[in-house]
């Protein structure tokens, strides 16, 4: 739906759904019904429908190839030497004949040029190609090399008779389509929807393609018109035409997303009145004075800056605030809560796990010490009496601050004067979840302020939060060491253990962490066992207590083995990543992770996070196959060479795109039909940079060059979905 989304509102034109009237021979509007394109009909149209969302002839332009094969040079028959690679040679046909009978009947011709022959194999359409290909002619092949009783072949090659006309040149870029099953039983493989597009490029005019940037854009930063844009994505003559092609649509998708999220971003702070703190009050300055056990980060002072002239704007606050795993981002939100309280309201915080809220109420609490400030916890293991009187306290505005899961936005729960809502790991709360917090505030909204632990990319939190502010913390606490990590593999195992008893020799616990996954949760949880046992022998009772955490335990269970480990009770605590976020353990010192290759950089990272605590130099051992990927590799060095999280972030986006990444999947909006956040940062960045400076100037576009703008934005009709916004 999202792509479809995207296809009109690049097309710029109002659309019709199936059922659009046919239009003449002659002209071939965009809205036109895809069944109504020559080539189509009604039994490919429904596939194409119900395939890939194609129902009109603009959903087709907007389907773009996903590589293209170079047609470009030609090869010699003795350059065929590697099996998968596609080759396209020319030479005559020699030998033709058929072999085996019934579904085993297959054509076998060979090939030959001045350098050697090749033999050419068919397994279907047999018939035809015994009518249509002569012995003696001249063809050129492409296909894809395999190699068979120690010899290359092609199997199923397209072939062409040399002409006068194609004799002396190759073509050029051939667009290869996404396609499925069904379609190529349609006979729309990639190859038939190539022959449509050519269709349908042909009976375009470019008056149906309507520019959309104004021409100083166009020329200021040397974009192809969008007529010659969509011709060339398709049908590009060179690599040079394909590149400048994608440039150029790649920054129209991110020009115009940017855009729309630059004007909610103006329009919400024009028109969202907000809560004014304006003063900073007893409670503030007696906690910066006497309760702050250390000195605060220069990246902490900036980002708490720049929350306070956001409380004392007259505009409500929707400021996202990420930080690196132990940067400090609890202390900055507590200092804001305290600027609510210093000013007569009351504030909250809400973390998505039961374990990280009671962690942050815990925390909380002891900074505070004697201050004087009422402090509630709220969760759905929370129950009679003692609800009752925390509800009845929260209500009568008795209470000035309260932590809680989502039991928070519940209807029960009701504040007397709610100034400034915060949501940890606010990715794991979904927007019904998030505004249904931010509606708790009595007469204008609280001023809400999310927080992740998860470092996001630039070009990510550009796309994701584009209308949010957003506040980084990116630097660490003085004197905390960074962890040690290293890779290893089971000829270490012994090495390993080794080093696990030296640890907790001294006094300190370690994690042992397995992979859980959903498509192989049985095997996973026997891995699990296995593992668990086997350190039950090598780290034996009484010596020994262990641990064991994993997703399938009972609530309470899991709870009791974590408070286990907490208190110190057990040395090891064997779990799956449900430790991944919310245990605080400083005097955990290792963190030990069962095959990490199965791990996300992003997990790995979060999963490391939890050792480096306390004052001891803690360690990280990733232990993985012999047999890595190239991707795994990768990831596993980058985890071994940096700690920095806003790093390892650029190389996941890289590596498995923004779709995947912890956190974005919920937004839908980052499968782009061309644009690659991990690939096109420059385009992005470019992309934003014009479209702030337009607004700056002309924020309702009414000057004479932002015309095209205007109109594009109006034409399409489809709002851009505020994609973080809390309210």
């Amino acid at each position: 739906m999202l792509q479809r989304h995207l296809k009109q509102f690049l097309l710029y034109l109002p659309r019709t759904r199936p059922g659009a009237k046919a239009h003449g021979p002659t002209t071939m509007p965009l809205d036109t019904a895809i069944e109504y394109l020559k080539g189509v009909g009604p039994q490919r149209a429904e596939v194409l429908k119900k395939e890939l969302g194609v129902f009109t002839c603009g959903d087709l332009l907007f389907h773009f190839p996903f590589r293209y094969i170079d047609r470009t040079q030609f090869h010699r028959v003795s350059d065929i030497q590697t099996e998968g690679e596609q080759y396209q040679v020319k030479g005559i046909l020699r030998r033709l004949e058929t072999a085996g009978d019934g579904r085993a009947k297959r054509l076998v011709g060979t090939l030959r040029d001045e350098t050697g022959a090749i033999e050419l194999i068919w397994f279907q359409g047999v018939q035809w190609l015994e009518r249509n290909l002569k012995v003696g002619k001249e063809y050129v092949v492409f296909g894809r090399a395999t190699q068979f009783g120690g010899r290359m072949n092609i199997p199923h090659p397209e072939v062409e008779e040399v002409t006068p006309e194609n004799a002396q040149s190759a073509r050029s870029f051939d667009p290869v389509y996404p396609s499925t099953d069904k379609l190529t039983q349609k006979g729309l493989d990639a190859k038939g929807l190539r022959k449509l597009l050519r269709t349908l490029l042909d009976g375009i005019s470019r008056a149906e393609i309507p520019e959309t940037l104004p021409d100083f854009m166009l020329e200021g930063y040397r974009l192809l018109p969008r007529w010659e844009a969509l011709q060339k994505i398709h049908f590009p003559e060179s690599q040079q035409e394909l590149d400048a092609a994608a440039r150029r649509l790649k920054f129209e998708e991110l020009f115009f997303l940017q855009l729309r999220l630059l004007q909610i971003r103006r329009r919400r702070k024009d028109a969202s009145k907000g809560l004014v703190f304006d003063k900073i009050g007893a409670y503030f300055n007696r906690f910066y004075r006497e309760k702050l056990p250390f000195e605060l980060t220069e990246a902490q002072k900036r980002v708490l800056r720049e929350i306070r002239t956001d409380l004392a704007s007259g505009q409500q606050m929707n400021r996202l605030v990420q930080g690196d795993v132990g940067s400090g981002k609890t202390v900055v939100a507590l200092m804001s809560m305290l600027m609510a309280i210093d000013n007569g309201y009351q504030a909250c915080m809400m973390a998505p796990t039961e374990i990280l809220a009671q962690q942050h109420f815990t925390s909380i609490t002891e900074l505070l010490g004697e201050l004087g400030i009422n402090v509630g916890f709220l969760s759905g293991t929370v129950k009679g009496k003692k609800r009752a009187a925390l509800l009845e306290q929260l209500a009568a505005g008795n209470l000035h601050l309260v932590i809680g899961t989502h039991a928070l936005i519940e209807d029960w729960v009701q504040f007397k004067n709610l100034g400034l809502a915060i949501i940890d790991e606010q990715h794991r709360f979904g927007v019904e979840q998030r505004a249904a917090l931010w509606k708790k505030g009595a007469g204008l909204p609280p001023h809400v302020l999310v927080m992740t632990a998860t470092p996001i990319p630039r070009t990510l939190a550009m796309t994701l939060y584009g209308d949010l502010d957003v506040s980084v913390i990116d630097e660490l606490p003085p004197g905390r060491k960074p962890v040690t990590t290293t890779h290893r593999n089971e000829h270490h195992r012994l090495r390993v253990q080794g080093f696990l008893r030296e640890e907790i020799a001294k006094g300190r616990q370690a994690y042992v962490v397995y992979p859980m996954i959903e498509e192989t949760e049985k095997a996973d949880m026997l891995n699990l066992m296995s593992g668990y046992e086997a350190l039950s022998r090598d780290f034996p009772p009484p010596q020994y207590q262990i641990s064991i955490v994993h997703g399938k335990m009972k609530a309470a269970d899991k709870d009791y083995e974590m408070r286990r480990f907490v208190k110190g009770e057990t040395q090891i605590m064997v779990a799956t990543t449900v430790i991944e976020v919310g245990v605080n353990v400083p005097n955990a010192s290792v963190m030990v992770v069962e095959n990490a290759e199965r791990f996300g950089l992003s997990q790995l990272h979060q999963l490391r996070g939890r050792v480096g605590r306390g004052a001891d130099q803690s360690y990280c051992l990733l232990m993985s196959g012999f047999k890595l990927s190239a991707d795994g590799r990768e990831r596993l060095q980058t985890m071994v060479q940096t700690n920095d999280g806003f790093q390892i972030a650029e190389v996941d986006l890289r590596l498995r795109g923004p779709g995947n990444l912890e956190g974005t999947q919920q937004s839908g909006m980052l499968r782009f039909l061309l644009a690659d956040l991990g690939r096109d940062g420059q385009i992005l960045t470019a992309a934003r940079e014009i479209a702030s400076r337009i607004l700056e100037a002309d924020p309702a576009l009414q000057a004479p060059e932002n015309a095209r703008l205007r109109l594009h934005l109006e034409s399409t009709g489809v709002a851009a979905r505020v994609w973080s916004k809390i309210s």
